[in-house]
């Protein structure tokens, strides 16, 4: 609450607070300092004319000091003649606020210069900007906040209350001794001992005020407004009315939104203004503000528990970034070790091979070292027998020897003296895709999950007819991606769900549905990680009856309709089908068709069919419709063109013929004017039934829908023998 009680100009609490026309507070001090005054030159004002001015800018404080009073009185210097004054802001308060610094008055601004008019004074607001003209009364003339001024004292009461006792500044005793006395000019607390060491009362010290310490408020002299001031307790003087100071404020101004006095009314410069009384006006801002605050109050609240769900996103950010860490650690290591398994693998394969080829290289070795001796003891033992000159012994032995010569050089025969092996390795490791993965290594999408529950948009859900719409979103500041969702449906009696949409769409309507019934609906989404959960289950209720006219898209071409499709008739003297656009597969149905024209005692047909009947020839007369037909005497009942029960009353101009199915006794009846013709004309009869009609061009009727089943009946007529 600090901050509501500190002036934007000074920083420190309002000290004799003043209301701006803008609603905004300022000290009465700070008002003095931040009021720019303009002095206004006529067309023939010589080059001196806008010199300088002062005014007083609060009528109060300048009454009894003649204009000596510097603090009330602003002089501004005007750079040109043209009569516009200006200043340059140099001191800034702690709220960043420019006020414009006091200077000395230059000699002779109590007397404008010759030729200058009366100069204006205006205020702005150092929150809004907004100026504010000042009037002959000055600053005097903005209402003083009493209020604020009440309750800065109360704090400061309070403040002081809860503050600790001051200590003396000069104190060499650990701890310092309580302080007795603060110098105002010194701006130092001293104890009894310290201030007469330090601070004697002679000398120059003896011109120095002592006051007691702020932490003593009930000093004398040490009140919270530092004069011994009285609190905000009962002892408050009423405020009296600021033009009048002898009448206190009564009465309440709308128009200028004021608290008045009587003699303000009498005046008459309220009198014409809306004026209300001050206790009645006070009690009605009073709950404005009451209830004003309940509003903020809310917001505070969801703002502190926004701020104990940032907090803890906080922490769950930190644990969630240590785990992700370790994890990656865990990744980087399961990473190194699998290189390093696959490394060991890889030496095996290359110790493998190296121990290969050199032993194919010893065992080329030791059999080429031992044909090599064995060939070179040969040579010797030659060379050694050539040396002898007995011919007939050489020639006992020569032949054998050139035979073993030619053996031992035919076993070096070609590639015996080739290694049978490379020095090279034919191992060459692929390395670059493993690591250009390495290279390429970063985050997709760290831990993606399922997508969050779907929130279901009640206020766009609705049913019409046997169709249902459903529409739904994702929560806000959902960050998992979704790829689509799953929309789910029960069949209306309570029974197992069933996906009825898959895709990326959020609204969805599902038609051909049962007439009163109440179907469940649940919807999920789905991500490349998995389905998220279910939503809430909505119930929807599909209409008590049934609405629909005759479809166009299925009539046959000769068929014309109008009347938004509800009447029908024919080109062709030829019977014609026409469809309903509504599909019944469950509980009772009933619609009335008026025979708007009847010409030539023609004969239309009444009943149901199913979607592929055939459209040429009179409904019936296929398996595909049950049907009455009907002439202006008599009905018959027909199915895949088998005549039955013929029975009295037929149809004219103006008659009405409903149509009655019941698919939970699976039976159909028909009506003519109210009557029903003979016996249910159908029984058993199952499946998916749209309402049908034939007829030609010598009929038109018109089709009423939305009607309730008729709760009591005529007495069937019983059809002839």
């Amino acid at each position: 609450m600090e901050e509501e009680l500190k002036c934007p100009v000074c920083g420190s609490l309002f000290r004799e607070p003043i209301i701006l026309p803008c609603s905004h507070n300022v000290c009465l001090p700070c008002a003095r300092t931040i009021a720019v005054q303009t002095p206004e030159t006529g067309p023939g004002a010589g080059p001196g004319a806008g010199a300088g001015s002062a005014a007083c800018l609060d009528s109060e404080s300048t009454a009894g000091g003649g204009g000596g009073d510097h603090a009330d009185k602003l002089s501004l210097h005007s750079e040109t003649d043209s009569g516009y004054g200006s200043y340059t802001p140099s001191l800034k308060s702690p709220n960043g606020v420019r006020v414009l610094p006091l200077v000395p008055a230059p000699p002779g601004a109590a007397a404008a210069p010759r030729g200058a008019g009366p100069a204006s004074s205006s205020l702005t607001c150092p929150q809004c900007h907004r100026s504010a003209s000042l009037d002959h009364r000055g600053l005097r003339g903005f209402q003083r906040n009493r209020l604020l001024e009440a309750i800065v004292q109360r704090y400061q009461q309070g403040r002081a209350a809860a503050a600790p006792a001051a200590k003396c500044q000069l104190c060499d005793r650990s701890p310092p001794e309580p302080a007795a006395v603060l110098c105002e000019q010194c701006e130092v607390l001293y104890c009894a001992a310290c201030q007469l060491r330090c601070h004697p009362a002679r000398g120059p010290f003896a011109k120095h005020r002592l006051a007691p310490p702020p932490a003593h408020p009930g000093a004398p002299g040490g009140g919270p407004d530092g004069g011994g001031g009285k609190g905000a307790g009962g002892g408050r003087k009423l405020p009296t009315c600021a033009e009048h100071d002898l009448e206190n404020y009564s009465m309440y101004c709308v128009s200028c939104r004021s608290p008045v006095c009587y003699q303000c009314l009498e005046e008459g410069k309220h009198s014409k203004h809306d004026v209300k009384a001050l206790g009645a006006m006070w009690k009605q801002h009073k709950a404005q503000l009451s209830q004003a605050l309940n509003g903020v109050s809310d917001k505070a609240k969801e703002a502190k528990e926004f701020l104990v769900q940032l907090k803890n996103l906080l922490q769950q950010i930190q644990e969630n970034g240590l785990d992700y860490e370790a994890c990656l650690v865990a990744q980087c290591d399961a990473l190194v070790d699998a290189l390093t398994r696959q490394k060991a693998k890889l030496l095996t394969k290359v110790t493998k091979e190296r121990e290969h080829k050199l032993k194919v290289v010893w065992d080329q070795i030791n059999h080429c070292t031992l044909k090599l001796r064995q060939s070179t003891g040969l040579m010797e033992y030659c060379l050694e027998v050539i040396k002898e000159n007995d011919p007939s012994g050489f020639l006992q032995i020569s032949d054998a020897l050139i035979k073993r010569v030619q053996v031992s050089q035919e076993q070096w025969v070609k590639g015996a003296l080739e290694p049978k092996v490379s020095a090279e390795f034919d191992l060459t490791l692929d390395s670059e895709p493993l690591l250009q993965s390495i290279h390429q290594l970063d985050f997709i999408q760290m831990k993606c999950r399922v997508p969050p529950v779907p929130l279901l948009q009640l206020e766009k859900c609705c049913t019409r007819n046997n169709s249902v719409t459903l529409a739904w979103r994702m929560p806000p500041l959902s960050h998992n991606p979704v790829e689509g969702y799953i929309l789910e449906l029960d069949d209306g009696d309570g029974g197992q769900f069933r996906e009825v949409y898959v895709g990326k769409e959020t609204l969805c309507t599902i038609d051909g549905l049962h007439f009163n019934s109440t179907y469940n609906a649940r919807v999920k989404a789905f991500n490349s990680s998995g389905i998220g959960p279910y939503s809430k289950t909505v119930i929807l209720q599909t209409s008590d009856v049934a609405w629909f006219t005759f479809d166009p898209s299925s009539a046959h071409r000769d068929i014309v309709l109008s009347n938004d499709n509800q009447t029908a008739t024919c080109n062709s003297y030829d019977d014609r089908v026409v469809l309903g656009t509504a599909a019944f597969s469950k509980g009772v149905h009933y619609w009335e068709l008026h025979v708007d024209r009847y010409d030539n005692h023609p004969d239309p047909a009444f009943g149901i069919a199913r979607i592929n009947v055939v459209k040429d020839m009179m409904l019936g007369k296929d398996d595909k419709a049950w049907a009455m037909y009907v002439d202006n005497n008599r009905s018959w009942f027909m199915h895949c063109n088998s005549h039955t029960n013929r029975t009295e009353g037929g149809v004219s101009k103006g008659a009405t013929v409903g149509v009655l199915l019941d698919l939970n006794k699976h039976n159909l009846t028909f009506y003519i004017n109210g009557q029903q013709q003979g016996p249910p004309a159908f029984e058993n009869i199952e499946g998916v039934f749209m309402p049908a009609l034939s007829l030609n061009r010598n009929v038109q009727v018109t089709l009423h829908t939305g009607l309730e089943v008729p709760q009591s009946v005529k007495q069937p007529k019983l059809p002839n023998n």
